[in-house]
């Protein structure tokens, strides 16, 4: 009986092999959606669409602050962007006097291959067909 594992060690070990496989198809799922930012950049390239200054939509109100940060926004509203590097990036930020003045620093995101899950119903989208509507934006213009 010694040499049998208590019934909370067995549960501790079926929680970190959870957890291990919860790590590893997000991490498997991050590499898809980077993969996916990679190829739209290169697209977007090829279509002759330049990349513009990204703005940081401030929360609640209608201004944004600078970020230094150089792409394609892939939501109307400017609330995400893709850098020219095929990084992914969340800009909406809270207002704040400095950021007005010097701007804000926005630090790249794991992307997701579902954007707004959990969001409302109609909120939520694949990623490739969030991209393949910025795609087919860019050539009508």
């Amino acid at each position: 009986m010694d040499d049998e594992p208590s019934w909370r060690e067995k549960r501790r070990e079926a929680a970190a092999s959870h957890a291990a496989a919860l790590s590893h198809r997000r991490a498997a799922e991050t590499a898809q959606a980077r993969a996916q930012l990679a190829e739209f950049v290169e697209k977007m390239k090829a279509a002759g669409v330049e990349p513009r200054p990204l703005r940081a939509p401030v929360v609640g109100s209608g201004s944004s602050y600078r970020t230094g940060l150089t792409g394609w926004y892939l939501r109307r509203n400017r609330s995400l962007g893709v850098d020219t590097d095929a990084n992914f990036y969340i800009l909406g930020t809270p207002a704040s006097l400095k950021a007005r003045l010097f701007g804000v620093h926005v630090l790249a995101s794991d992307p997701p291959l579902i954007i707004g899950l959990g969001a409302r119903d109609g909120e939520s989208l694949p990623l490739s067909q969030l991209l393949q509507h910025r795609l087919d934006e860019a050539q009508i213009q």
